[in-house]
């Protein structure tokens, strides 16, 4: 090589080695090719860039004049732009300017959901192995239309605004993308979760709009996790969880040390507060086998995280829950996990907009994760097209309602008894009535028109009756309306329960 071109080398490497005197653009993770926005809201857009930095964004597609919005980032070097609502559609491109230039493909405008909650709403299809159904389901799981975008598992002691994009190989097989949109594809279903998929499939083949699932779970994680610091503090019965998260972020003074995702506020802080800003429709939650054994205080808790993500999106907007499925605990015929249903029931008589899927035919004994994933998004997809959108559907199986007692008899009324009350393959089970003495025996139930009749010889008089009050009934639940939803168990006391803290003396 000659000395001029060795010098010429030379001073091109030292150019590409200084530091850069500009920062580039860059959107929030969020906003990447094949995202979908939520329609009929504002569209914000927002992100970093040098402090004082021109950015443009500018949404457009074919025969459309684009959309355009402007600003200046602040001194912190933030910027966020809100472009006009949108009506669903698809074909849009999503270009960001500054001193450099980002052009995102593919972006759609139509129904965005949150997806949250433990390790049933984590299971990806790939874990449905019986009858290789997670294959054969994934195998078909063409839908253009509906895209997938999985938040990276990540605790924080205080609020994030955003999150690294991780990419993980998986068996040397499968790569798992966090952090950005994907289409529906057979190889990036698999990788998703089962609820989620399944409750966006039926969601898009109802309203025939794009659909984003934004999925955000971590297993064997509590509710207190979810729910932030402000929440917390501002419920008495609660206040000692907040209390749990400052002293984590005294002994922590860095979130670089590895934290328990079980620390309240953590994934609050981690993987919902940096969505906040991302306007969307609502959001599905399968979670409570962690906070089982305080049953009782997710009575309180499990509205106030409801409530605390409604607060900071800004909207009452719909929240549909998924009841426990039938599980042993540890004890089939224990009732800790009838408390948690009953906890999850009451709370969407407390609140509004609030759904619950009920599943009692969809459990298994000695398996924490049920394989029946199916049923459980397509009760949440009806739940959703009634609470979010307006259909007259029958959405939920029969919910008690009042209950009259004539000495040892009980007449049950209940809502959504749709087309009628059934009992599925044979009598009645799963009821019991207690007298005076409180001790619950098991009773006959029989349908009688929209109600259902207990009796029971063995107490003195009824006052009380309880449906489905145990972990893991036996012989499985039967009460169901014709649009074949199950009921929700249920008890038509106010006794206390096991799980209630005893009053100190």
């Amino acid at each position: 090589m000659s000395l001029s071109r060795l010098l010429t080398a030379v001073g091109c490497l030292w150019w590409v080695s200084l530091p850069s005197v500009r920062a580039d653009v860059t959107p929030h993770p969020l906003f990447s090719d094949h995202m979908v926005f939520q329609q009929g809201m504002p569209l914000r857009v927002w992100g970093k860039a040098q402090p004082g930095e021109k950015v443009t964004v500018r949404l457009q597609r074919e025969e459309q004049p684009p959309i355009t919005a402007a600003t200046n980032a602040d001194d912190q070097g933030r910027w966020s732009v809100e472009l006009p609502a949108q009506k669903a559609g698809t074909g849009w491109t999503l270009t960001i300017q500054g001193h450099n230039t980002l052009t995102f493909n593919n972006v759609a405008i139509g129904e965005v959901w949150i997806c949250s909650g433990q390790s049933n709403m984590q299971w990806e299809l790939w874990r449905l192995t019986k009858d290789d159904q997670g294959k054969k389901v994934a195998a078909q799981a063409r839908h253009p239309h509906i895209r997938l975008f999985t938040v990276p598992r990540r605790p924080a002691l205080t609020p994030q605004e955003d999150f690294p994009v991780q990419t993980v190989t998986r068996a040397k097989e499968y790569t798992v993308v966090f952090g950005r949109w994907q289409e529906c594809t057979p190889e990036t279903a698999y990788e998703f979760s089962a609820v989620a998929y399944f409750f966006g499939r039926d969601l898009e083949k109802a309203l025939h709009v794009p659909i984003g699932l934004i999925a955000t779970n971590w297993g064997g994680t509590v509710c207190e996790a979810w729910t932030s610091l402000e929440a917390l503090d501002k419920v008495p019965s609660l206040k000692y969880l907040a209390d749990r998260a400052r002293q984590a972020q005294q002994n922590n003074p860095s979130d670089k040390k590895g934290l328990n995702p079980n620390i309240p506020t953590v994934l609050f802080n981690g993987m919902i507060h940096p969505l906040l800003k991302f306007p969307v429709r609502g959001a599905i939650w399968y979670q409570g086998e962690s906070n089982a054994p305080r049953a009782f205080e997710y009575r309180t808790l499990y509205p106030t995280m409801i409530q605390d993500w409604r607060q900071r999106w800004g909207g009452d907007f719909p929240f549909l829950g998924v009841q426990l499925a039938p599980y042993w605990d540890g004890n089939s015929d224990g009732v800790r996990y009838a408390e948690l249903r009953d906890a999850q029931l009451l709370a969407t008589k407390i609140l509004p907009k609030v759904g619950l899927a009920v599943i009692t035919d969809a459990g298994d004994e000695k398996d924490i994760h049920p394989q029946q994933k199916e049923p459980v998004g397509a009760r949440l997809a009806l739940a959703a097209r009634a609470l979010a959108y307006g259909e007259k559907i029958v959405y939920s199986g029969p919910i008690f309602r009042e209950a009259r007692f004539e000495g040892k008899k009980a007449v049950l009324s209940f809502d959504h008894v749709g087309g009628g009350l059934v009992a599925r393959d044979g009598p009645l089970t799963g009821f019991t009535a207690c007298g005076t003495d409180r001790i619950f025996r098991p009773a006959k139930a029989v349908i009688e028109g929209d109600t259902v009749v207990v009796t029971c010889d063995d107490v003195d008089q009824i006052v009380a009756v309880r449906y489905g009050w145990v972990n893991f009934a036996r012989p499985p639940l039967n009460l169901f309306n014709k649009e074949g939803l199950p009921a929700s168990p249920f008890r038509t006391d106010d006794f206390p329960l096991t799980t209630q803290p005893k009053d100190k003396k």
